[in-house]
């Protein structure tokens, strides 16, 4: 399998949602990874597509916004 992104894909939305909820919530990248006990730079690469994220780190970062993974995941 290749590392090209398909439009569309888990990890786009996902990158997508990411950056528009942490926006809405007023959050920088560090205070998201710091309440999902991350590292800055990691949020950083999910939010560019740079990141195949384990499921347990998606869950994290819905807690941290008050989401459900769900809404993560979702199409746009």
């Amino acid at each position: 399998m290749s590392g090209r992104r398909t439009t569309g894909s888990a990890r786009e939305r996902l990158a997508h949602h990411l950056r528009s909820l942490r926006a809405a919530h007023g959050m920088s990248q560090e205070a998201l990874a710091d309440l999902a006990d991350l590292h800055r730079t990691y949020v950083g690469s999910i939010e560019r597509c740079e990141r195949n994220v384990s499921l347990d780190n998606v869950e994290r970062l819905a807690a941290a916004l008050g989401v459900d993974i769900c809404q993560l995941l979702a199409p746009r």
